[in-house]
Formats: C-alpha cells, sequence, structure tokens
C-alpha cells in the first residue's frame, strides 16, 4: 500500500497528527517536499512535538523515515531537532532516519536572502517565513547548489563551494549585503555535516526495494494544495510541489504508483501569510474562533488568519490533489458557535461562481456565506459518528456532499486517539 496523506487548503490542516495517528498501519514514512518553513504538530502520549523537517512517523519505534530527494534541508535546524527528540528519549539511527543524497541544502545565506528580499518588498512581501527556502529552491534549479550527497564528499566539498560563492556573493551585494564568507560556510558544513553525515543514503535504492518487497509506504506532504508552486495562490505560494502526485518523486522512486490519496482539510478555514483569502473574519469574530482553535503558527507562531470553510477552495484542492477520501480535523473547535459559517460560492465582479478563481480574479473574490445550526456540545470524548450530536453529523455531510469526496477520519481534539472513523 502506496499512500499520501497531503492538505486541501493553505496548509495547517493537521497533516502531522493524521501521519502520526496512521503510521501505526505503515512501515515506511516519507517527507518528500519543502523545508523548515512549517510545523507538523503532533500530541501523543510521549508529550508535543513541533517537526519542521523530519517525518512525523518518527515518534513511533516501529516505522523507518525517510527525508526525500525533493525536500532542501537546513542541516543545522535538523540536527537540532534530531537533539531535541533525543532529549525526549526518541533515539534516531541510521535503521530508522535515512536522508536521501540528492535532497538540497539549504544554507545560511539562503536564510539571509530571504529576509533581504521580504524586507525590500516591504508592503508587497510575499508572507515569507524567512527560513531561506524560496532562494534554496531557487538555487537548485539554477543548478547553483550543494546536496546532501556532497558532505560524503569532503575532498571537493570546498572547492564545489567556492565555485557557487562566487556566484552567490553578486547577488548578495545587490543588497548591499556583506559577502557570504568562504571559510565560515565550510566549517558550518562540516560541523552539521559530521552529524547527519551517517544517515545520508541512496533512498532511491531503499525505498525501490521497500516498496517491491511489498512494505506499506506512507508519503508525508508539507502545507497545502493551495501553496503549490504551479497549481496554488501564486505568487503566495511556497517553492516546491505540495501535490499527491509529487510525492512518489520528490521521495525518491519516481516510477511507483499511489493507491490512496488521504486529503486533510479543517472544518473551518486557516491561512498564515500573505494573499487572497477570501473568507478571512475580522475583529472579534476572527479572534474568537483563533484563540478556540489556536491558530498560530507552528513554525513561526504567527497568528494565522481565520474565516468559515471554504468550499470552492477545498472542492478545488481536492481535485488537484486527487484525493479518495478526506479527514477532517478540528470539528470540536466550532462548538462555541451558534450558527457555523460556511462559504458556498464567491461573487467576482457581480457574477456569482462557485469554482475556484486564480490571479487577479481570486483577490477580487468576495465570499457567498450561508450559516449551518452549530452543535453548541463538548464533543471531544466521542469516538463513533453515533455519538455526536445531530448538528455536527448534518455539517460533516454537507461538507462532504459539496466537495464531493467522503470524509472518513473526524478529529475531536488534539490527542492522537482524539478521532473517529465514519
Amino acid at each position: 500500500m502506496l499512500t499520501a496523506v497531503v492538505g486541501i487548503n493553505w496548509g495547517d490542516e493537521g497533516k502531522g497528527r493524521m501521519v502520526d495517528l496512521l503510521s501505526e498501519e505503515y512501515e515506511v514514512i516519507c517527507r518528500y517536499q519543502g523545508g523548515n518553513n512549517a510545523g507538523h504538530t503532533v500530541i501523543n502520549d510521549k508529550g508535543k512535538f513541533t517537526l519542521n523537517l523530519l517525518p512525523s512517523g518518527v515518534l513511533r519505534e516501529s516505522t523507518v523515515n525517510v527525508m526525500g530527494a525533493g525536500m532542501v534541508i537546513n542541516i543545522e535546524h535538523l540536527c537540532g531537532e534530531i537533539s531535541k527528540l533525543s532529549e525526549k528519549g526518541i533515539a534516531l539511527t541510521p535503521d530508522n532516519l535515512k536522508i536521501s543524497d540528492k535532497a538540497f541544502i539549504c544554507l545560511p545565506y539562503h536564510v539571509r536572502q530571504d529576509i533581504l528580499e521580504e524586507e525590500r518588498l516591504k508592503d508587497k512581501k510575499y508572507g515569507s517565513t524567512r527560513r531561506g527556502i524560496a532562494p534554496a529552491y531557487g538555487d537548485k534549479y539554477m543548478k547553483k547548489g550543494l546536496r546532501t550527497g556532497d558532505l560524503l564528499e569532503p575532498e571537493t566539498l570546498k572547492d564545489k563551494l567556492s565555485a557557487i560563492l562566487e556566484w552567490k556573493n553578486l547577488t548578495l551585494k545587490s543588497y548591499n549585503s556583506s559577502e557570504a564568507n568562504l571559510t565560515e560556510l565550510f566549517s558550518w558544513l562540516n560541523k552539521f555535516g559530521a552529524l547527519i553525515r551517517p544517515y545520508i543514503t541512496d533512498t532511491t535504492a531503499y525505498l525501490s526495494e521497500a516498496s517491491k518487497s511489498g512494505k506499506a509506504l506512507l508519503f508525508e506532504a508539507q502545507l497545502g494544495a493551495l501553496r503549490d508552486i504551479d497549481y496554488g495562490i501564486y505568487p503566495y505560494t511556497t517553492s516546491s510541489q505540495t501535490l499527491a502526485s509529487y510525492a512518489a518523486i520528490g521521495a525518491g522512486i519516481p516510477g511507483v504508483k499511489l493507491d490512496r490519496v488521504i486529503g486533510v482539510m479543517k472544518a473551518y478555514s486557516s491561512c498564515v501569510g500573505e494573499g487572497p483569502f477570501a473568507v478571512e473574519m475580522f475583529g472579534d469574530e476572527a479572534e474568537a474562533l483563533r484563540e478556540a482553535g489556536f491558530e498560530y503558527g507552528a513554525a513561526t507562531g504567527r497568528p494565522r488568519r481565520v474565516g468559515g470553510f471554504d468550499i470552492p477552495a477545498s472542492r478545488y484542492g481536492i481535485q488537484i490533489q486527487g484525493a479518495d477520501e478526506i479527514a477532517l480535523t478540528k470539528l470540536d473547535v466550532l462548538s462555541y458557535m451558534d450558527k457555523i459559517p460556511v462559504c458556498t460560492a464567491y461573487e467576482i465582479d457581480g457574477i456569482k461562481t462557485d469554482s475556484f478563481p486564480a490571479g487577479d480574479r481570486l483577490t477580487r473574490s468576495k465570499p457567498v456565506i450561508e450559516y449551518l445550526d452549530g452543535f453548541k456540545t463538548d464533543i471531544s470524548k466521542c469516538r463513533k459518528t453515533g455519538d455526536l450530536p445531530d448538528a455536527a453529523v448534518k455539517y460533516i455531510e454537507f461538507i462532504e456532499k459539496s466537495v464531493g469526496c467522503p470524509v472518513k477520519y473526524v478529529s475531536v481534539g488534539a490527542g492522537r486517539d482524539d478521532y473517529l472513523t465514519r
């Protein structure tokens, strides 16, 4: 079984908790794109964890965890994550953590360039996390960077770095910034490279053999469909492919086909960063929902923008993800509402549409809101559909019918076991 767990909306849908939950059924968990620009929060019997780079399966001793070729990895940040897990008694070894030798390294000058560009843009900024992700992916496609496999070749590493810096410093100087220093960066690579070197391997060979032998593989995406570089709300996107169709490619086995795609979406909408967000609430209404759902970025701590469930956006996300079933998270958060707002369509230039637009038409979109009855009761102890109040069941069924995809899982709390299966 080859399964992808992906985000349907703007990210922060709760993919980490679903991967942690489902990882019991899988032997290999693969992160296939992105960097440390987003966080997957997992709460289980071991405590609360925020994982930026590591696959969410690392919290189960039974899984092998793979960081795929499609990732951009800040090796200093990764060493910090591994160290924090070790402090909590979770040991990672080359047997249960494997880093692709083809993954791209996010260097300190990528972070600096990211910050410099956001500051240059001022009011027109993209809402970057300032973690260096866009410059790293840009350099990857410019073929001006280092991959983790280069850390295994110390005799040529410095020469490669020197050649790249000759080019990169032209960019840094254009921002009136100091040049990147070869000695300092080489020392940085050696210091943190030495710590992760044992984990670096040919993950294509490993995953190919695992797939051929019938092992169950779970592919974990970062961010959501609407942040995809090609099909998201460009340019307010991430810089990688967040879609399920990229899972096998980014993980390292492009020749295999997925058996199942699980799309994760919240029972309402949330968004971190800039860009069009038609359903956004403001003032006291927004603050109430933000506090009820504790909507703050796992990677940055930034307050998330929040709003009612967005049917056009979710239907589009399901379509481009090719989702077979849905995991609906944070239904319990809505228990304080008398009436639950749902965006059923958009109005653009006076014309009503139920499709998700692109470009400037999206920025002009206004939500058409309908209200469903609230369920006004604590549902955190519900473990089957029959335990839910009728209004909560009707809300799930309304969403399921509206987006055209069955809701398989419903989370009613933050813990690993706080969910029900339909």
